[in-house]
């Protein structure tokens, strides 16, 4: 069952499946447009040349279906532009506009269900022990120990064999010294050696990756253990030289920036013009009828890279010397009986989108502080500055969990600093869209800190 160890033939098989799937979809759906050999060609050399340049096609075998939706959802995205296309270039669009847009559609729907599949099958074929590489571990270093847990999964294909390590140990999986590896690596036909370079002398680990070159084995090198690694990090090579880079931000990719702003204009458009352009005259009435002031609230703040701006909401209290220093608590008599309503509905949020709009803040990230409050916290909360590597949001990942409002205790801004920064090291589209949906669920129904 190990004869596709190397996976081969995965990459020719899915690609021509893929390009059996479009084919096959365009000429059962719109056989005008497919009846053309230059239309033909079009639509493949398009998804050939696409795919190379995201690099769509390089596997990992720690790949999950999820793992990389972002690479799918942009390669849906770039090759639906070069799909319409072809009728700009044309000049002709067969059937409809609409009727083209539900064939895309299909195709994108049928390409997820093909993805679906390949991940079922995938891990059904690597349980039966099929596509598995057998694994040995040199050393006990804890970030081995860590690696170990990811052998136990069995979809993954890995048979751990177990350990070599000069300290004796009892373990079932305890292989003998470090001495006796060389021996059992070359019986038991393993194909991979993970070590740390912790274990070795730089003779020692240059003997032993010659080894493994001389038999075809990989092997890998666990860095020394320094307590500084993170989920965050990537490795980039300067010349030969691997750099370790603590934190990746993924909306330091320009593509990310692009999409990203894009997304905040559109929406902030939407929401100025559909909703502000008669809630701004109706609220100015409201506020002004219950409470002297202004209709705005206006609050310097600390947005990417930690530079100040002035953040604008619909003013819900009374205006008072303690407006900069003191956050809103429950029962807070400063606020208006307008303001306890718009508060609690979140529409005090809503002048935010003109921050949006002028580039200060995000539909979604995490939420600006006043500035006190930031100079307090990167004082006293441990990596709370790693949540200014993005811009603001006037909602974000901390909100929807329930972690919003007034802060009553420690645990509070160091759960909210811990969203945020899960949300700067993993963010995507479409976990925008998630907490974008969850914002507008949780304003229906109402939440117990909106006070």
């Amino acid at each position: 069952m190990r004869g596709l160890k190397n996976s081969d033939l995965i990459l020719p098989i899915t690609l021509t499946m893929h390009l059996c799937i479009i084919n096959g979809l365009l000429l059962f759906l719109t056989p005008e447009t497919y009846s053309n050999v230059y239309h033909i060609l079009h639509y493949n050399i398009s998804w050939i040349l696409i795919t190379y340049g995201l690099r769509y096609y390089k596997r990992s075998r720690k790949e999950r279906f999820l793992t990389n939706i972002n690479k799918v959802l942009q390669l849906y995205l770039i090759y639906g532009l070069a799909y319409f296309s072809l009728f700009g270039i044309t000049g002709r669009i067969y059937e409809s506009l609409e009727y083209q847009l539900v064939v895309y559609g299909v195709i994108c729907l049928s390409l997820t269900w093909f993805r679906v599949l390949f991940f079922w099958f995938r891990r059904k074929y690597r349980l039966w022990g099929g596509n598995s590489v057998n694994v040995v571990v040199i050393g006990r270093d804890k970030n081995l120990k860590k690696i170990r847990a990811i052998f136990d999964e069995p979809e993954l294909g890995y048979r751990y064999l177990g350990y070599f390590d000069d300290l004796e140990s009892k373990s079932k999986t305890y292989l003998g010294p470090i001495v006796d590896c060389f021996l059992y690596i070359l019986e038991n036909s393993i194909d991979e050696i993970y070590c740390a370079a912790s274990e070795f002398n730089n003779k020692e680990l240059r003997n032993l990756i010659d080894f493994a070159d001389n038999n075809l084995i990989k092997i890998k090198i666990i860095p020394d253990n320094k307590e500084i690694y993170t989920k965050g990090m990537s490795i980039q090579l300067y010349g030969t030289i691997p750099v370790l880079n603590l934190r990746k931000v993924p909306l330091d990719t320009e593509f990310a920036r692009i999409a990203k702003r894009t997304f905040d204009i559109l929406f902030s458009s939407f929401v100025i013009i559909t909703v502000l352009s008669w809630l701004v005259p109706l609220m100015y009435i409201l506020i002004k009828l219950e409470s002297p002031g202004d209709l705005y609230f206006k609050q310097k703040r600390h947005g990417l890279k930690r530079k100040a701006f002035w953040c604008y909401k619909f003013r819900s209290m009374r205006p008072s010397e303690d407006a900069d220093t003191k956050m809103a608590s429950k029962g807070d008599m400063r606020i208006t009986k307008v303001g306890k309503f718009i508060r609690k509905t979140s529409i005090d949020e809503l002048p935010q989108f003109f921050n949006v709009f002028m580039g200060n803040m995000s539909v979604v990230g995490p939420r600006p502080h006043m500035e006190l409050h930031t100079m307090d916290y990167e004082l006293s909360v441990d990596k709370y500055l790693v949540r200014h590597f993005v811009k603001p949001g006037i909602t974000g990942l901390a909100q929807v969990s329930g972690y919003r409002g007034e802060i009553e205790e420690k645990a509070d801004i160091l759960n909210r600093t811990r969203l945020d920064i899960f949300y700067v090291e993993k963010w995507s589209m479409s976990l925008d869209i998630k907490i974008v949906l969850q914002t507008i669920i949780n304003a229906v129904r109402g939440e117990r800190k909106a006070y």
